[in-house]
């Protein structure tokens, strides 16, 4: 169990590295080359993995929330009917509807971890 718990505060690194190379992936196959500079995102995520910072830590927790807060937002105007939304876009709210509850919940386990823990 102690080499569970050593482990658990890497988890958030993980999946946003995992995300960022879904993501790489599915754009390579549709624009080739130009789906490079997406794996510049993964730098942060690399280097807490290896050099853990707590400031690095609350920084890339606050900008996710931030960011995730946003998606929320369209998903609670596309409950409200506020905006007219195309099928293709509905269907895109949806499917990524489990990537928005990922974001915010890894994100908060970030800010949790640079607050609580030491690195």
């Amino acid at each position: 169990m102690n080499t569970i718990s050593k482990f658990t505060k890497f988890i958030p690194y993980l999946y946003f590295l995992s995300v960022i190379v879904y993501w790489f992936t599915t754009l390579n196959k549709l624009e080739g080359i130009a789906a490079y500079p997406i794996l510049l995102f993964g730098i942060p995520f690399l280097w807490q993995l290896f050099k853990p910072s707590r400031k690095l830590n609350f920084t890339l927790g606050i900008s996710f929330v931030c960011f995730s807060s946003y998606l929320i937002f369209a998903y609670i105007f596309n409950l409200l009917h506020i905006l007219n939304w195309t099928e293709t876009i509905e269907k895109i709210l949806f499917y990524g509807g489990i990537l928005v509850i990922g974001n915010i919940v890894m994100s908060l386990w970030m800010i949790r971890n640079s607050i609580n823990k030491n690195f």
